[in-house]
């Protein structure tokens, strides 16, 4: 699959994870989803490593991870605290704001990346790709500025704060990704298989904590979009880490197009949640559909 296409499918995945995570913290506690999601998660990849050491040869190359180093390991772990924070504060923020607003917010992460791109890793995308990122991420800029006729005012909410935070901490592991995958050579199964696996290590204490009522908290329902999260997730990441292993693939742009997932998300918060329309909001998902195009013909 080519890296372009590989990036739309994952952006397609992921805004049905965004989907999946509002309904599953959705009057709900946050750090237990956050765990039995992660739970699920590496279940899958250790059922697979399982698979693999009873009966080599059995899986798909694709599937097949490598066994890593000490150091390999920590860079791993290293990943997996990255997101946890970054998804501890998206997840709040996803639970209190509406996902036509908090989608779109998450999708400036691009410009974020873009930035480091050009100034860490010498990217240089062509003028027409450029003004392609730019169009996309002002659409998102204008749509998410309709929260203010929704009465989520920015400058003094604080689950906007934390969308902020999370928002760009994923700007960082976004970068992270293209270092392991690009530069140092891991394999998209071995990043997704111990990423997994170290982020269900992290959310256990927190989830423990959470049981223990070591702070005030809400309460726990298990939902089957708990399950989504885990499942969509994995798609959407294993294709996508499949893009940045594409010697052509550039990351401000994967990042870029991933944000297409705003689409789904902001379509779905309409159909799924009856969340407020707008012709604001309209004319950016338009915005948005521009800048995909421009950069694709770029």
């Amino acid at each position: 699959m080519h890296w372009i296409t590989a990036s739309l499918v994952s952006a397609f995945f992921i805004g049905c994870y965004e989907l999946s995570i509002k309904h599953a913290v959705r009057d709900n506690a946050v750090l237990p989803v956050l765990f039995f999601a992660n739970v699920c998660s590496a279940a899958v990849w250790g059922g697979l490593l399982g698979v693999a050491a009873a009966a080599p040869g059995l899986l798909p190359p694709v599937l097949v991870t490598t066994p890593p180093t000490a150091g390999q390991h920590l860079l791993l772990f290293g990943k997996s605290a990255l997101v946890a924070a970054s998804w501890i504060f998206s997840y709040f923020a996803l639970k209190h704001l509406p996902v036509t607003l908090a989608s779109p917010v998450r999708a400036t992460g691009p410009v974020w990346t873009l930035l480091a791109a050009l100034l860490v890793l010498g990217e240089r995308p062509t003028w027409l790709e450029g003004v392609g990122v730019g169009v996309t991420l002002g659409s998102f800029l204008l749509l998410s500025s309709a929260g203010r006729r929704e009465g989520v005012h920015f400058h003094r909410d604080r689950w906007f704060g934390f969308l902020v935070a999370g928002t760009l901490l994923g700007a960082a592991s976004a970068l992270y990704d293209r270092y392991l995958l690009g530069r140092l050579g891991f394999s998209a199964a071995t990043v997704q298989c111990w990423f997994s696996v170290y982020l269900a290590v992290i959310f256990l204490p927190l989830a423990v904590g959470w049981r223990l009522r070591w702070w005030p908290r809400h309460e726990f329902h298990w939902r089957g979009s708990i399950l989504l999260v885990s499942l969509m997730l994995l798609v959407a990441d294993f294709i996508y880490f499949g893009a940045l292993r594409h010697p052509d693939a550039m990351v401000s742009l994967v990042a870029s197009f991933r944000r297409g997932s705003t689409l789904v998300a902001f379509a779905g918060g309409l159909l799924l949640f009856g969340e407020a329309w707008s012709g604001r909001k309209l004319v950016a998902v338009l915005g948005v559909l521009a800048g995909i195009v421009l950069t694709l013909l770029g």
